[in-house]
């Protein structure tokens, strides 16, 4: 073979770089195809963007209120069937209800204006109460938005379900599935988008129960005088057949069945990270509108249930035998309107469910951030992702909502009752709080007494229910979410443990390395962009970064010239509130980045730094990487990352795996780098 035939042509390229391009080709395939499902990602340095994805409070009172709203769906058909024989109870009960939302709505009203960076329930433990007081309202907490999802989405496929034929409810776990993995794309595209996109769902939710509400009285505004009687009668009857006692246990029971109904209203304090400024205001307009408008709802269909005598029908929920027979015989010549409108009416509250859904994508995962800040859960859950929403916290909860739905069955009673324990529980947590902190400022506020009256009457309901409700039906499913939220503590309780321990280390590490002499007859050169160059990543300065520069310097003497110092600072949960927070962020990583470089001064060495904003680390440190490269072409790049003396498999799920990703795409780019191992001994003390 010749020297000609041995090479490649002037129009061939070599079989590597075939490869490469191919490679590239097939990468770029699945970039675009990212971005049609996911959408572009934003420019978090656009001034506009903190304006355009918070909400007004109409907006959010669709994709956080929803969820208080939607629960009319299924709270008052468990409080109604657990009255069974005994429906005069339901006037009462209507009342009750109605009390409650407007009691606990204002109780959260006042922890908005204490807590308004939100947090709900998490934050108010932790803060009034202690650490261990918040886990367990976390835990609660994600177990509760796991389950706002699963009740969501399984009672919605019940109303459809509701009108249509017996044979095809074999199907209603595939329906379910498929549709929480719908929600979960529009959840990974965005929260606004999907909150538009939900919008005429929501309105036609409002303008078909508005019907429905004010048609019913309205059709039954005669027979009020004999409802009266019937109820003063079903009262008198109930006193001889089961007596005072009875009745009130009754009464509570069903009370209690019915605590699906408020499980929605936190849900605000929890999303004002969300909400457009002055956004106390714009979180407490939403909580006004979601406490009328549930107890508007919630209150009518109870009533709605003993005036058209409305009764369980298998395979019907019952605001579909309601509807029924408020519309059902409606006809417009030989067209069936009744019928139509039915179908309208359940469609739209099946989808109002949809869209309550929304709150376990929306604060699940910051629930999620907040708890893995304070080390309770893997610290890679605190950033958001290129997205502005977190990618895993959203993909995690939605794997777990189909879990459920697969062990409950997508039993819908049982669903529900999991569901109102943990979320009374953090109820209970956060009134409790609050009635600690009025009392120990009592002297600081003359009027406290008036402040905490609203908090003791709040925390005596919230016990009051999660009392009954683990008594009654603790072996009917209760004990699952009890095992499944105390699993999660004693998970949280293990976490904190471990990081501490690591803390502990480092921290040595940095009282060992922070305060380096300097180098005698070290003088600063000036950069050479064509002399060999360390480009080493970091990020606050500490210990471990000047473990890694000591590591380049003891690996290669005298061979780097340059040293550049390269960090990302990657915007997370807790740094959304606006653009002059990016700028102290900015100015933050900047500062520790100038350590760097006057660090290695100090040891003789030519130093620099480089440094990107941004939502995902890998995208931005790639391509800050690539500018580096070229700018100087005989550069070397160096990652830090932990490594144990005997490693689990919970470290890799603990500690963030990004210098082993970043190195796979650096190498991919044709950029040569290396991964400094910073060790960590098992037999550490804790901290």
């Amino acid at each position: 073979m010749t020297p000609e035939q041995d090479s490649p042509g002037e129009d061939q390229e070599p079989p590597e770089q075939e490869l490469k391009s191919s490679t590239q080709f097939i990468y770029s395939i699945l970039s675009r195809a990212r971005r049609a499902v996911l959408g572009a990602p934003r420019d978090i340095q656009d001034p506009g963007v903190f304006h355009r994805i918070s909400l007004i409070a109409f907006l959010a009172w669709v994709g956080l209120g929803a969820d208080g709203l939607s629960s009319s769906a299924y709270g008052p058909d468990e409080a109604f069937r657990a009255l069974g024989e005994h429906t005069y109870l339901a006037v009462a009960l209507a009342l009750a209800t109605a009390f409650t939302v407007f009691i606990i709505s204002y109780a959260y009203s006042r922890i908005i204006e204490h807590f308004p960076s939100g947090g709900g329930g998490y934050v108010v433990a932790s803060k009034l109460l202690g650490p261990k007081y918040g886990v367990v309202s976390g835990s609660a907490l994600l177990v509760d938005y796991v389950l706002t999802i699963s009740v969501s989405v399984a009672s919605g496929v019940d109303q459809v379900f509701s009108v249509l034929p017996p044979s095809w409810h074999q199907h209603k776990f595939v329906v379910v599935a498929t549709i929480i993995l719908m929600l979960m794309v529009m959840n990974l595209r965005g929260v606004k988008e999907s909150i538009k996109l939900l919008l005429p769902i929501f309105i036609t939710f409002i303008i078909t129960h508005g019907i429905v509400i004010v048609g019913g009285f309205a059709t039954h505004a005669a027979d009020a005088a004999r409802v009266a009687q019937d109820v003063s009668a079903g009262y008198s009857s109930g006193l001889v057949t089961i007596g005072t006692a009875g009745m009130l246990a009754l009464f509570f029971r069903a009370y209690s069945m019915g605590a699906g109904t408020y499980t929605g209203i936190e849900a605000v304090s929890n999303g004002l990270q969300i909400m457009r400024e002055p956004r106390v205001e714009t979180a407490k307009r939403t909580m006004v509108y979601m406490a009328v408008s549930l107890a508007v709802t919630a209150g009518g269909i109870l009533l709605l249930y003993l005036f058209f005598k409305a009764a369980p029908e298998t395979g019907k929920t019952m605001n579909a035998v309601l509807i029924d027979r408020f519309a059902g015989g409606w006809r417009f010549g030989s067209f069936n309107v009744g019928s139509t409108f039915v179908v309208i009416t359940l469609a739209s509250e099946a989808a109002l469910l949809f869209v309550a859904a929304q709150t376990g994508f929306i604060d699940g995962p910051r629930i999620m951030s907040n708890m893995a800040t304070d080390s309770w859960l893997p610290h890679r859950f605190r950033s958001f992702s290129d997205r502005l929403t977190m990618q895993n916290g959203v993909l995690l909860i939605s794997g777990a909502a189909i879990l459920t739905l697969a062990v409950t069955d997508g039993n819908t009673s049982t669903l529900v009752l999991m569901y109102s324990i943990n979320v009374f529980l953090t109820f209970s947590l956060s009134q409790m709080g609050m009635v600690r902190y009025w009392i120990r400022h009592r002297r600081k506020y003359p009027d406290w007494t008036r402040h905490i009256i609203i908090h003791i009457i709040g925390l005596v309901l919230c016990v009051a229910i999660l009392a009954v409700n683990m008594v009654e039906k603790f072996s009917e499913g209760g004990w699952i979410t009890i095992g499944i939220t105390t699993l999660l503590i004693l998970t949280c309780l293990l976490i904190q443990r471990h990081y501490r321990r690591v803390r502990g280390h480092l921290r040595r590490l940095d009282t060992i390395l922070s305060d380096l002499p300097d180098v005698p007859g070290a003088t600063p050169q000036p950069i050479q962009p064509g002399a060999p160059t360390a480009v080493l990543l970091v990020d606050q300065f500490g210990g471990l970064g000047i473990h890694s520069f000591l590591s380049i310097h003891r690996l290669f003497p005298n061979h780097f010239k340059n040293f550049i110092f390269i960090s990302v600072n990657v915007v997370d949960a807790g740094n959304l509130k606006g653009s002059e927070d990016f700028a102290k962020s900015e100015e933050s990583t900047r500062e520790a980045l100038q350590q760097y470089v006057d660090l290695a001064k100090r040891f003789g060495f030519a130093a620099d730094y480089r440094m990107a904003t941004g939502i995902e680390v890998l995208d931005e440190g790639e391509e800050l990487c690539r500018q580096i490269a070229k700018e100087y072409p005989r550069s070397l790049f160096f990652l830090g990352k932990l490594v144990f003396e005997k490693e689990r498999w919970y470290h890799r799920v603990l500690h963030s795996e990004t210098a082993l990703q970043m190195q796979r795409r650096l190498q991919f780019d044709g950029l040569n780098s290396m991964v400094l191992p910073i060790r960590v001994y098992a037999g550490m003390a804790p901290a």
